[in-house]
């Protein structure tokens, strides 16, 4: 068998889209389907479209929302890399911005002269965001000069703003009731960490508090995985994330370091100085070091900066104000959080670029194949 998919580029993810009318609504069925496609069950994916990493195994399911003032609704998959399973708890900003771009490509929400207004609904968190897509010209465009941190290749410029992220899946922008707490991790000394939510749940580690510095490389950061999971799991029950006798896992809440701005060079050798970004972050995606940083963790990030006490804020000094830059392995992600009202941020954005880099057909085995047997 085959299905109709597109995959596209959304700031530093890539991301196979999928009409909801071509793939199955049964969750248990689309999921068997992606591993298929994916080739899922092979830690290297040879054998299917998944990308191998966590930033390019991911799908998104997108369809016309019944919701009043929603144009489109995504469900969002991490599909996982060697495990034959995929992760449907969380949300992917990077490959909203995606999906913004293929919502206006395919005429799902009309262009609106030279800035088209497309308003996304996540169904795995019920969260909403808008993206503002560059349409000069009242045309769609398929290529673009806009570049973010991680690439140096352009692509359609989509301002993604999330609205009232606060709370989500917890419930809460502060699920624990805490700013800030010590986190004992395993038999060692406790970790200072701040737990929010907003855009995802997130666990930001003071890394002074863990001999750390919040500015690691990537190997370094490879090399801490093993206990960055164990702060996860630590903290995940704290969060309302994990039911007594439940099952860890490796979605959420996110995990990262947060430390002072210091000169670095980034990974694709950009000099970078310490007056540039306000706090360094250092983020895992899945079970690896992120290149750069998820937007719903910036977001994250960027909501606990507006805390006083927060690690972030202490880090900066004091509660950030509109703008927080954030000094990521792949450069500085600015963020903007406007409409605040007593510490919450009614709308955090974030700017970024897409490319719709393929229209495809997926063969997927059936089963009693060969490869499905």
């Amino acid at each position: 068998m085959h299905i109709p998919a597109t995959l596209v580029r959304g700031g530093t993810s890539k991301c196979w889209l999928f009409n909801q009318v071509e793939v199955p609504a049964d969750r248990g069925d689309l999921e068997r389907l992606l591993v298929a496609a994916y080739g899922a069950t092979d830690p290297v994916e040879l054998d299917g479209v998944g990308g191998a990493t966590p930033t390019t195994s991911k799908a998104a399911v997108v369809s016309a929302s019944p919701q009043p003032g929603v144009d489109v609704d995504y469900l969002f998959a991490q599909v996982g890399i060697g495990t034959g399973s995929v992760e449907w708890t969380s949300n992917c900003g990077n490959c909203a911005t995606g999906v913004a771009l293929y919502a206006v490509t395919r005429g799902m929400v009309p262009v609106t002269g030279d800035r088209t207004r497309v308003v996304m609904r996540n169904t795995n968190t019920g969260a909403v965001l808008e993206g503002i897509v560059d349409t000069t010209g009242g045309v769609v465009h398929h290529f673009g000069r806009q570049t973010v941190p991680g690439t140096r290749a352009g692509g359609v410029g989509v301002g993604l703003t999330f609205r009232d992220p606060a709370g989500g899946t917890t419930g809460a922008l502060l699920p624990t009731g805490r700013v800030a707490q010590d986190l004992r991790v395993g038999a060692a000394e406790p970790v200072r960490v701040s737990m929010v939510t907003a855009g995802a749940p997130v666990v930001l580690v003071d890394a002074a508090s863990a001999g750390r510095t919040g500015a690691e490389s990537l190997e370094r950061m490879s090399a801490d995985v093993p206990w960055l999971r164990t702060v996860r799991h630590a903290a995940a029950p704290l969060m309302g994330l994990l039911q007594p006798g439940g099952e860890p896992g490796d979605a959420v809440p996110k995990v990262g370091l947060v430390g002072p701005p210091v000169p670095y060079t980034t990974t694709l050798g950009e000099p970078i100085g310490a007056q540039d970004y306000d706090v360094s972050v250092r983020m895992l995606t899945m079970n690896a070091p992120h290149p750069a940083i998820g937007l719903t963790s910036a977001v994250a990030v960027a909501a606990a900066g507006l805390l006083e006490g927060s690690v972030v804020s202490r880090t900066t000094g004091g509660p950030t104000d509109e703008w927080l830059r954030l000094g990521t392995p792949a450069g500085v992600v600015a963020v903007r959080c406007t409409d605040v009202r007593d510490g919450l941020p009614h709308r955090v954005t974030v700017q970024r670029a897409a490319r719709l880099l393929a229209d495809a057909r997926i063969y997927v085995p059936e089963a009693g194949s060969p490869r499905a047997a």
